[in-house]
């Protein structure tokens, strides 16, 4: 039998709400919802009382954010799921910081995935760092990234980003100073939320920081070398448009 999860619910829509209420009840047995809140601070209050193992939260309320709660309740040992009608540059920030999150109007099959993350994570006890990335992506500072491994959730500065590898499901992240991280996530994964950072694909095993491109060695498709040595294959396939992004990251500096 699986453990109950003690859930609020906290929105100003009723109708999201219900919608939450609706699905839960018929997807989720397990979950039990102990209390329901519309502000912030009728939030704060249901959070202290009753101790959830879980929040829905609503990004914009009428007496400010989903954050406000956050830093005003007292009980802090819970993990957050948030519901937003933001758009994409929200979406990327949350992905970044590997915090749960829903867009309205709330389907099944995302809350579905939101609840699947919730179980993985939930026993780590990193909200707190999580949630301090996600502030500064929110604010255009994309410099980190939260990263999933075997042994829980890492920060990383993008910065410190060598390169990604390919290894099955897996990533092996490449870092300065020699270190090395094992993500459980496959690298097409990363490929997406790195899109807009300075980040090539060059191979199908390999994506690599523009920022840490020695030289592109001429060949069929050539080969790249980086700063800390190593030299990598660039397929044909992706030769063009990594010589493309490396063009225009040099004329963006």
């Amino acid at each position: 039998m699986e453990e109950t999860i003690r859930t609020i619910l906290i929105d100003d829509e009723r109708l999201n709400i219900l919608t939450l209420r609706s699905l839960l009840a018929k997807h989720f047995p397990n979950v039990e919802i102990i209390g329901t809140g519309s502000n912030v601070a009728e939030g704060v209050k249901i959070i202290n009382e009753t101790e959830p193992d879980l929040v829905f939260l609503d990004i914009s309320m009428p007496d400010g954010d989903g954050f406000d709660v956050l830093t005003l309740a007292e009980h802090r040992t819970f993990e957050v799921i948030f519901t937003t009608a933001h758009d994409q540059y929200a979406v990327k920030a949350f992905d970044y910081s590997a915090i749960h999150y829903l867009l309205k109007p709330i389907e099944f099959a995302e809350l579905n995935k939101a609840m699947e993350r919730y179980k993985s994570v939930r026993k780590q006890g990193t909200l707190s760092a999580r949630l301090s990335v996600l502030k500064d992506n929110l604010q255009n500072k994309f410099h980190k990234i939260i990263v999933p491994s075997t042994e829980g959730l890492n920060i990383i500065l993008l910065d410190d980003i060598i390169r990604l590898e390919a290894s099955d499901v897996y990533t092996i992240f490449y870092l300065t100073n020699k270190r090395k991280l094992l993500a459980s996530k496959p690298l097409n994964n990363f490929e997406k939320m790195l899109v807009d950072q300075p980040f090539s694909r060059i191979h199908s095993k390999h994506l690599v920081n523009l920022r840490f491109v020695q030289r592109y060695v001429k060949g069929k498709g050539g080969s790249v070398v980086l700063e800390d040595g190593e030299e990598l294959d660039v397929s044909v396939r992706k030769r063009n448009d990594f010589l493309l992004a490396l063009k225009n990251y040099a004329r963006a500096m």
